[in-house]
């Protein structure tokens, strides 16, 4: 079916309407969403037109769709006054938000996914300290105190993973990159935006960890969530374009090409690097070798790679690196955690290998996390920092 609707001629967008000057645009980035756009689009419209006591515009930035989404993107445009719509030759949600953010006058831009899976009574929470000049940035967050979340065991244990991950790696002060549902000034926006390397889901991460780093203000507000049951994320790709963009930063970390702002923990980006080349060089070894081999093999092979990258981090003068944990170590809790993963599930493949062998790191992670005062937290003074 959808390769009939690919043949429908697809409208250009229309010139910008004059209205009065929004002070919020709301990008909405679609996909192949013919089935979710325009019931979606009007219960925002609506939200908005009620509650929103400013000028505002929703902006559909439609990347590439091949089903009629554009063609109802062109007439909610042409029905709905504060209603645009841009329209990208290219797939990518980082991309479609980039586009639009980049044309709008607005003094704050935002976006939230067109499922509408957090609670619209959070928009104006989100939008006011940016409009009244307090932050920088505000990200809706399920995994706050306050927070009402609807979803899945799966998706639940992947997101509290990544964003301990990303506490773990990257040193994160914000509790949740990956809901849809933020906002940027536009001032920062413009600041950002040039920086962030990424055109997919990873986006939003890349955006939040430079913003941190800069040392803009980021505002968390707790959202009510119900997961999308037809959610079309690809779960293992996305996570794997994580884990790639994960590194990509923390390269940058060590080579020092981000913005200066708060420092990473002194043991994070080896212990990522290590991390994330061991589960590369598994799943390489793994169809020719058996899940202990690949595994002892692998260890082997990153442990001088991290201590490469150990001897590359910039640290302040009588700063000593903690040590990591020893291979000894590291090849007695992966391999215990794949005897567990054969004994429970003797039928379960790579992927789920993949997910124990993660879950191993973040033990090892977490372990260093907790013997933080022995790792040089007495250096620290004052309180940290929100």
């Amino acid at each position: 079916m959808n390769h009939a609707r690919a043949t429908f001629p697809v409208p250009a967008p229309p010139p910008p309407a004059h209205h009065d000057e929004p002070v919020l645009d709301l990008a909405v980035p679609v996909f192949n969403e013919e089935t979710d756009l325009e019931p979606s689009v009007r219960r925002l419209h609506a939200h908005l037109r009620e509650t929103f006591p400013y000028p505002f515009r929703i902006t559909v930035a439609d990347n590439a769709s091949t089903d009629a989404t554009p063609l109802i993107a062109a007439r909610l445009a042409a029905e709905l006054p504060e209603v645009e719509w841009i329209r990208l030759a290219e797939k990518g949600r980082g991309r479609a938000l980039r586009a639009a953010w980049s044309a709008s006058s607005a003094p704050v831009v935002g976006y939230l996914d067109v499922d509408l899976s957090t609670g619209l009574a959070a928009l104006l929470p989100l939008v006011a300290p940016l409009l009244s000049g307090h932050s920088d940035l505000a990200i809706g967050t399920r995994l706050a105190p306050g927070a009402r979340v609807v979803r899945g065991p799966k998706r639940e244990v992947i997101s509290r993973c990544y964003n301990v991950l990303l506490r773990c790696t990257l040193a994160v002060g914000f509790s949740d990159a990956q809901c849809g549902f933020k906002a940027v000034r536009r001032d920062a926006a413009a600041r950002l935006l040039p920086l962030v390397r990424d055109s997919a889901w990873f986006f939003d991460t890349e955006l939040l960890v430079i913003a941190e780093r800069a040392g803009l203000r980021i505002h968390e507000v707790p959202v009510d969530w119900v997961d999308d049951q037809d959610s079309r994320v690809a779960l293992m790709s996305t996570a794997l374009a994580d884990l790639r963009g994960i590194a990509r930063l923390g390269v940058s970390l060590v080579r020092g090409t981000l913005p200066a702002g708060r420092p990473p923990r002194p043991y994070a980006v080896p212990a990522a690097v290590m991390a994330l080349a061991h589960l590369l060089l598994y799943a390489a070894l793994r169809p020719d070798a058996t899940a202990q081999v690949a595994n002892a093999l692998s260890l082997l092979v990153c442990r001088p790679l991290t201590q490469q990258v150990r001897g590359r981090l910039p640290l302040p003068a009588g700063t000593t690196l903690p040590a990591l944990p020893a291979l000894a170590a590291r090849l007695t809790v992966t391999a215990g955690s794949l005897a567990v993963l054969r004994l429970a599930a003797p039928a379960a493949g790579l992927r789920a290998e993949l997910a124990v062998l993660a879950a191993a790191h973040l033990f090892l992670a977490g372990s260093l996390l907790l013997a933080r005062p022995a790792l040089g937290g007495r250096r620290r003074t004052g309180s940290r920092a929100s």
